[in-house]
C-alpha cells in the first residue's frame, strides 16, 4: 500500500527543520501553578497506553473539572469511573507503565500534555477524594509525572473544532447503539430503535 516509509529519525530530520527554542524548553519534568490550573478546569482527558508488545490503546476520560487529583508536583490520579469493563488501557498500564494524557479544556485551544509511569492504585484514603454522588471509585490511575508542556492551538485552529457553526449534524451519524446493532453478529432481540432506547437508559443508570 506505502511505498516511500520513513525508517529512520536522521531521515525525518532531512524533511523537518529543527525545533524553536521555545518548544524545546517548554518541555519541563514536573507540574507547575499553571499545569495544575488546567488540570483542575479539565474536564476531560485522552490517556493512551500500550501493551509489552507495543500495541497502542487510547481512551477518554472525563468528569466535572477537577476529577484527576494532582497530589504534588509529579504525582497525579485519575479515577476510574463505570466504563464496560474491557479493561484495556488498563491491562496495558499492568505490562507496561508508560503513558501519555491530553487534557482539554472546552473552548481553549491549547491542550496540556504529561507523560509519565502509571499503576493501578487502590489507596483507600486517595480514592475517597474521588468519590461522587457517595461512590468511591475501586481503583485508580495513579501517574508519576515525567514531562509535561502546553501544546500549540495549531490543530483546533485548522480543524475548528470548538465552533459550533462547524459541527456536524447530529443525525449525519448514526448513534453508536444503531452502529453497534448493524455490527453485531448475532442481532439483539430488538429492534434498532429499541436497541437505541435501551442503551440510553443504560447510560443514564450506570453513569456513576
Amino acid at each position: 500500500m506505502f511505498k516511500r516509509i520513513v525508517t529512520s529519525r536522521d531521515e525525518l530530520r532531512e524533511i523537518f527543520k529543527m525545533p524553536s527554542e521555545r518548544a524545546v524548553l517548554k518541555e519541563r519534568p514536573a507540574l507547575d501553578e499553571h499545569d495544575r490550573a488546567f488540570i483542575a478546569a479539565s474536564p476531560f482527558l485522552l490517556l493512551a497506553t500500550a501493551n509489552a508488545a507495543g500495541q497502542c490503546d487510547v481512551s477518554p476520560k472525563g468528569d466535572a473539572p477537577g476529577f484527576v487529583l494532582v497530589l504534588d508536583d509529579r504525582h497525579l490520579v485519575i479515577p476510574d469511573r463505570p466504563g464496560n469493563n474491557r479493561l484495556d488501557g488498563m491491562s496495558n498500564i499492568v505490562e507496561n507503565p508508560h503513558v501519555g494524557m491530553i487534557f482539554l479544556v472546552p473552548g481553549r485551544e491549547e491542550t496540556l500534555r504529561v507523560n509519565g509511569r502509571a499503576s493501578i492504585i487502590r489507596d483507600e484514603e486517595i480514592l475517597d477524594r474521588a468519590s461522587v454522588m457517595g461512590k468511591r471509585p475501586p481503583v485508580g490511575i495513579g501517574v508519576e509525572v515525567e514531562e509535561c508542556y502546553l501544546h500549540c492551538p495549531k490543530a483546533f485552529r485548522r480543524s475548528k473544532l470548538w465552533e459550533p457553526e462547524q459541527w456536524l449534524d447530529r443525525k449525519a451519524l448514526p448513534s453508536m447503539a444503531r452502529v453497534l446493532w448493524d455490527q453485531l453478529p448475532v442481532k439483539p432481540a430488538a429492534t434498532p430503535e429499541e436497541y437505541e432506547r435501551m442503551t440510553e437508559d443504560g447510560l443514564k443508570r450506570t453513569l456513576y
